[in-house]
């Protein structure tokens, strides 16, 4: 059995020094060394590679990656892109903040530094929508700056090893996770060593996976010694996402449906969609919508439900025949131009599929 500890309560360098050794191995030989962001270590790749994986399943990510940098295959080309552009190549990925943000961090690096990245993950952070984990896997992968990327996979990764029992949800566990794994980084391979801990998190120590007898990491594993690794890593309870009720018009004229641009904030900002009415519950919806248009009719078709951070829609697609100027009509054809949100999707498909 490995002791992570020596008799003073340090970590032993011996031990720290073989799992570098075996897990810069593993991933050599196991890792996904062949996804398209880790080809290069060019920090604007890196970056958004970075982005779009924030909320986002790799395979999903691949090919909008490829997308992304072939239309804007620079920092400052991204500085320069017009809106609309850079909302339809994040189509379908959610969260569009992110990419407003990107943009506004390519103008900062024009701007304020000659369009260089800055080099440190305390640098980075100066850039709008780059937090401490993205700021640690640029300065690692792009710079080698030896810090830890601290995400989900390396505190259950790092949790189960050293059976660290401290409550990853509060934001003070940072701090003591970031110390513990600091030393722990390989100094010359340290990008490596933070995407290797991603891969073993996502592959050899899932969420619900046990060590395995045979796995290069059971004898460094300190919670699968003593069984206790399912307990790791230790995590309050989130707070419930908020529901929220919704009717999506449905109007036609002349053979083009009804939109809406959102407001300039908030959640989809800016972006067209069905217009959409928010109401205090479920049943209200129907009543709500026939005491505004007398010729409502609810359409037989399933709610679609939709999901953001801190709440959840459920929309209901109501056809009315009547008109209204705040109400934009478009065809097919000038809709497909526009950039689209994955609820506008999701609507348009249940529409299409019950038409």
């Amino acid at each position: 059995m490995i002791n992570w500890y020596d008799k003073a309560g340090n970590l032993s360098e011996k031990v720290v020094s073989e799992f570098r050794a075996t897990l810069l191995a593993w991933y050599d030989q196991k890792g996904r060394t062949h996804l398209p962001w880790r080809t290069n270590t060019l920090p604007y790749h890196v970056w958004i590679s970075e982005i779009m994986l924030q909320q986002t399943q790799v395979e999903t990510v691949i090919p909008y990656y490829e997308r992304f940098l072939a239309e804007l295959p620079t920092v400052k080309a991204l500085a320069c892109a017009d809106e609309e552009l850079l909302l339809k190549l994040w189509s379908g990925l959610g969260y569009y903040s992110r990419v407003r943000n990107m943009q506004k961090a390519a103008q900062q690096v024009m701007a304020d530094f000659d369009g260089e990245f800055p080099t440190t993950a305390k640098s980075l952070q100066i850039l709008a929508g780059i937090g401490p984990y993205t700021a640690a896997a640029i300065a690692s992968i792009s710079f080698g700056e030896a810090v830890p990327a601290l995400d989900g996979n390396m505190f259950r990764v790092f949790s189960r090893l050293l059976k660290i029992e401290a409550d990853i949800a509060q934001p003070k566990s940072r701090h003591l996770f970031y110390e513990v794994i600091l030393p722990i980084v390989d100094p010359k391979r340290p990008g490596d060593f933070n995407q290797a801990i991603m891969d073993l998190g996502t592959s050899l120590m899932r969420a619900k996976a046990e060590t395995q007898a045979d796995s290069p990491f059971a004898k460094f594993n300190l919670s699968y010694q003593d069984g206790t690794e399912l307990n790791f890593p230790i995590k309050s309870k989130k707070v419930k996402q908020v529901p929220k009720f919704y009717a999506a018009i449905i109007s036609e004229k002349e053979g083009g449906l009804a939109y809406m641009q959102r407001p300039k904030t908030g959640l989809l900002a800016n972006f067209w969609t069905f217009p959409l009415h928010e109401f205090d519950s479920w049943d209200a919806i129907y009543e709500g919508v026939s005491a505004t248009y007398a010729d409502a009719k609810q359409l037989n078709i399933s709610p679609v439900t939709h999901l953001f951070t801190h709440q959840k829609w459920q929309v209901m697609l109501v056809q009315v025949a009547a008109d209204d100027e705040q109400w934009t009509y478009l065809t097919p054809e000038a809709y497909e131009g526009l950039p689209q949100t994955t609820l506008q999707l999701k609507l348009q498909a249940a529409l299409k599929e019950n038409l």
